[in-house]
């Protein structure tokens, strides 16, 4: 059974090393939005002639920065568009861990009973506990996931009708994500996290 927990150990190590993923992201997602933020709250004011004063006179001024900074968003939103498919890499990759924790306690040369699931070696969780919060650590994931997506999914509608509050609401929703700090995923393994 303690080779089964240790067996279990290895695969929990991945998930901090997928934590340390899923946070790289999160910082990179949230800098991509803020960037993208700042040219939709910027093109109405770009897009009114007035504001040019004595760059006016420059022949299509006006259109050229609004261009540029139309082709700036679009480049901004197709790499939030990848950083989502790595979020949902990170997403795939707990479920994997999942399913094959799942498969080591049911395909296992020795099947353990539920006395045996439950049971703890020292200080380590037992087997239905490593269980139980690997399945927490993949919906949790999968619902951050799903959120930014859909988060993601609504910023270009807001390029023709740029509302602060709207931006200011998506933008928390990201900064609020942590659903899932790193000290809480590591307070639900408890010590399986600790090295022997």
């Amino acid at each position: 059974m303690e080779a089964m927990v240790r067996k279990y150990q290895q695969k929990l190590r991945k998930v901090r090393d997928e934590m340390d993923r899923w946070n790289e992201l999160q910082s990179r997602l949230l800098r991509q939005f803020r960037n993208a933020s700042l040219i939709i709250e910027r093109l109405p004011v770009l897009q009114e002639s007035k504001n040019y004063h004595r760059l006016a006179c420059i022949s299509g001024i006006r259109e050229d920065v609004v261009v540029n900074q139309m082709e700036s968003l679009e480049t901004i939103l197709f790499s939030m568009k990848m950083t989502i498919q790595e979020f949902h890499g990170v997403v795939l990759s707990l479920e994997k861990i999942l399913r094959d924790g799942r498969q080591l306690v049911k395909g296992g040369s020795m099947v353990p009973t539920v006395e045996q699931m439950e049971l703890k070696v020292g200080i380590k969780p037992s087997l239905a506990d490593c269980l139980e919060r690997l399945t927490v650590l993949h919906e949790m994931h999968h619902s951050e996931y799903l959120l930014k997506s859909s988060v993601v999914a609504v910023v270009p509608t807001l390029v023709f009708k740029p509302s602060g509050g709207d931006l200011g609401a998506l933008h928390q929703l990201l900064v609020d994500q942590p659903n899932i700090p790193r000290e809480e995923v590591e307070f639900i393994f408890g010590v399986i996290f600790a090295e022997d």
